[in-house]
């Protein structure tokens, strides 16, 4: 992956945690699952339990972007967070 991408993809990570507001439910989701995706790769490990809502939540939305490269799911990232003003 180029360093350019990965750079900005860390850049991002610190942006998006000085956001002036708090995004919507499906779009942290989102958040969550392209950063996973990106930094991590496919879902891996075993589903949380059936009361852990968000963990399953967060599970799920990882798992949708199964097969989604490394480098597109940074990149799609990036542009959320800038979308989103960070």
């Amino acid at each position: 992956m180029p360093d350019d991408l990965l750079s900005q993809f860390e850049q991002a990570s610190l942006d998006i945690t000085r956001l002036g507001h708090r995004p919507d439910n499906d779009t942290l989701l989102r958040i969550y699952a392209l950063y996973k995706q990106g930094s991590e790769g496919d879902v891996h490990g075993a589903r949380p339990g059936f009361f852990d809502f968000v963990g399953t939540a967060k599970y799920e939305a990882w798992s949708k972007l199964r097969g989604t490269g490394r480098d597109q799911a940074m990149r799609d990232y990036i542009k959320l967070v800038r979308d989103l003003g960070g």
